[in-house]
């Protein structure tokens, strides 16, 4: 829960990495270029789950109560990358080194420290369990996954989920997948339309930040091999199935449109039920349409901005541009399917007038039905300085932009995760 009667000291990392919380000075938050204290209802505990890291590079700056000044430290600042379900509401303070190294593709949550605990600038936004695994080892999903991995060896996409997604990266969708519960994922796609910035399985040459935290998908399966790993998940979890293309080790799912409705078209005539949904920059609408007739439940629209000059900057977009993206949206629900916004919340951008306006104008003539108020994982000030000439203006704060969505757009519902559509 938020509180408002906390006072968190600073936190500063010494050079190796030893963190530790300043005697005086008191926590700073950053929302887009702006410095603050943290708002008295964005405060809650560090989430479970949730990791604390020094910024390589970057000096931390902590506020002095007794005069008010801020005070930039010799120590490195530190970040929270928080738990799935949360969404930060502010960055880390700090002063960047000249030297300083691009920072990884993470979420660099405020974070401080009073009366014996972590507290983190963010928000609890789902309370669904499905990435928790208390009482599941690592060592007991592993297990679960070598078995499967005998069970389909001529299977290359279960081969690829469980030898690289469960027991290389530890992916939380497929250790569901391994022990069978929740959502299944379903990468197919070894391509994409889009170069987003803060792609986490690919970086051209010419990206500033050094590596990608996973490789990508290196093969196409076939509609077999798909359909294999649906009935797999189906006959294990048969009470809320989800099945899910699009996931961070692939390309856009929309590019293997034909292959994935084969896929769909075989697992539904063989009674196959549960939510098929698909995570996509919805780029392609007539793909949309056709996935939508052969059994898709629900598709989940990534975007970073409804406005399209901020889209295009972070997307970059090739061969199709935000037009089609409102298009796809609008072939879904004219076919009655669930449709939910993956919104990558980069706070004091996506909370600001203008955003604000254009996201509500997108849901109003969409009728989109869900937005999952996921954080965007960047080096806050690349993501400021490629959106340096676009004005934003003030922003509002997380918990009134929420309320002000919720005002303007009532049937509207927020979380994190997919969730399970009913069928008809």
């Amino acid at each position: 829960m938020a509180s408002s009667k906390i006072r968190p000291r600073l936190l500063v990392a010494d050079k190796d990495g030893n963190i530790y919380d300043h005697p005086e000075l008191l926590m700073l938050c950053r929302r887009g270029n702006d410095l603050a204290q943290p708002r008295p209802d964005e405060l809650m505990p560090l989430p479970e789950g949730s990791d604390i890291f020094m910024m390589p590079g970057r000096r931390a700056l902590g506020l002095d109560p007794e005069d008010g000044e801020v005070e930039q430290m010799e120590e490195f600042a530190v970040a929270a990358f928080v738990a799935p379900a949360h969404t930060i509401t502010a960055h880390a303070a700090y002063q960047t080194d000249e030297d300083a190294p691009t920072l990884p593709l993470f979420a660099y949550g405020a974070v401080g420290y009073a009366n014996g605990k972590f507290y983190v600038a963010a928000k609890k936004v789902d309370q669904d369990v499905r990435q928790v695994f208390r009482g599941f080892s690592g060592k007991k999903i592993n297990r679960f996954a070598h078995k499967i991995l005998e069970d389909y060896k001529e299977n290359r996409l279960m081969q690829h989920i469980m030898n690289k997604c469960v027991l290389k990266y530890s992916c939380p969708a497929a250790k569901n997948l391994a022990i069978g519960r929740y959502e299944a994922p379903l990468p197919t796609s070894r391509t994409c339309n889009a170069r987003c910035i803060g792609c986490i399985s690919f970086q051209d040459d010419s990206s500033k930040i050094c590596a990608s935290p996973q490789d990508r998908l290196d093969f196409t399966p076939t509609a077999e091999e798909v359909c294999g790993v649906m009935r797999h998940h189906a006959a294990n979890e048969t009470e809320k199935p989800i099945f899910s293309f699009g996931q961070g080790c692939e390309g856009e799912p929309l590019t293997q449109a034909d292959m994935i409705t084969e896929a769909i078209t075989m697992f539904r005539a063989e009674g196959g039920r549960g939510t098929i949904n698909m995570n996509t920059n919805a780029s392609l609408p007539d793909k949309v349409a056709k996935l939508c007739d052969a059994g898709l439940s629900s598709i989940r629209v990534s975007l970073n901005s409804a406005r399209e000059e901020v889209y295009n900057l972070y997307y970059r977009p090739n061969g199709y541009c935000f037009a089609d993206v409102k298009q796809s949206i609008l072939e879904a629900k004219a076919r009655n399917k669930w449709v939910s916004l993956n919104l990558l919340y980069f706070p004091g951008i996506t909370d600001s007038e203008p955003e604000f306006e254009a996201l509500v104008n997108l849901i109003t003539d969409t009728k989109l039905d869900f937005i999952q108020l996921r954080n965007l994982n960047i080096d806050p000030e690349m993501y400021l300085e490629l959106l340096n000439d676009i004005d934003f203006g003030a922003s509002m704060g997380f918990t009134f932009f929420k309320k002000r969505l919720k005002k303007a757009c009532p049937w509207i519902d927020f979380g994190y995760f997919n969730p399970f559509v009913e069928e008809d």
